[in-house]
């Protein structure tokens, strides 16, 4: 090689070694989705890989799904496996403090890194096509009639909806500890047991049941939001109905355990020029999310806050 060219090349190596990490050639993200295929983080870990590719931040996106224990099991597989890993991401949200406040794993959140939250969202309530109840009040009904009869069907111990069936047993006088929950590992499976008509009524975020409720195969009784939801305008809310209830769910992503700050800041950037790519636009309209970007330590403070509240409201409904 000549002298000079050898020299320039140096001098190139140099230059790419000074930029941002942010602003180097765009690496492969490994994702880790700690629930099984079909429900929301799932659905979520996946448009988000879709969009860094989109906006030309990761070169590739491979996915592990490692479901159970409301994310405990694939949290776990995360903080081991990835330790240091600046191009590793892991789908999170409500339901993971939620699991984390009932089932105490050895290992938590405090164990990663906060990146950033991503949508917000509001929980409904469905009934299977066939059901001989037809809604929320007749549900209630048999509540009060007999708890134990009323099975109800969602994801792990501790999500958004099995705290807000826990707290509207609480808001009708029924206790909270006597209600029929079966926990699901994963939205797809909780959405099979609610379309075979294996549970009474189901729960999720609005996205997960859109296209069997447009389909006639399920039918929506109520929202946890405190406005009609979009797409669900002739479905009353919970409270509207007499029953306070109001509860939200919401995703985020975390990094590794052991990357830099740099690294951190790197990663945040790049989820957050995926979350303005045209491909993550079309995610939000396609699910009906809502885009609820917070980053860094304030998204970690939301979480810890979070926890808080949700710890608060669990132990008010009996379920801690």
């Amino acid at each position: 090689m000549r002298r000079d060219t050898f020299l320039k090349s140096l001098a190139a190596l140099a230059a790419a070694g000074s930029l941002p990490l942010s602003a180097q050639a765009a690496e492969a993200i490994k994702m880790m989705l700690p629930a099984n295929p079909g429900g929301g983080w799932d659905s979520t870990g996946r448009a988000l890989g879709k969009a860094l590719q989109d906006a030309g931040v990761a070169s590739s996106v491979t996915y592990e799904n490692k479901g159970g224990a409301a994310g405990a099991i694939g949290l776990a597989q995360f903080v081991n496996g990835s330790k240091g890993d600046p191009n590793a991401l892991m789908v999170m949200g409500a339901v993971m403090l939620g699991g984390i406040i009932t089932a105490k794993p050895p290992v938590g959140l405090d164990r990663v890194t906060p990146i950033a939250r991503l949508t917000s969202e509001y929980n409904v309530f469905v009934l299977p096509a066939n059901s001989p109840f037809k809604s929320m009040a007749d549900v209630v009904a048999q509540l009060k009639k007999d708890p134990g009869s009323v099975k109800w069907g969602g994801g792990s111990r501790g999500s958004t909806e099995h705290i807000a069936a826990a707290m509207i047993a609480r808001e009708v006088g029924v206790d909270p500890a006597r209600i029929n929950y079966v926990a699901f590992r994963g939205g797809g499976e909780a959405t099979a047991a609610i379309l075979g008509g294996n549970v009474t009524i189901g729960g999720s975020g609005y996205s997960e049941f859109a296209e069997y409720i447009a389909a006639g195969k399920m039918v929506p009784i109520g929202v946890t939001s405190p406005q009609r939801l979009k797409g669900l305008e002739k479905v009353a809310t919970l409270r509207e109905q007499g029953i306070n209830v109001e509860i939200g769910n919401w995703r985020g992503v975390y990094g590794a355990p052991g990357i830099t700050p740099a690294q951190r800041k790197a990663l945040i950037d790049r989820v957050h020029k995926a979350t303005r790519s045209a491909a993550w636009a079309e995610a939000l309209e396609k699910n009906g999310w809502t885009p609820a970007w917070l980053a860094g330590d304030e998204f970690g403070n939301f979480v810890d806050a979070e926890f808080a509240s949700l710890r608060a409201t669990m132990v008010k409904s009996g379920m801690v």
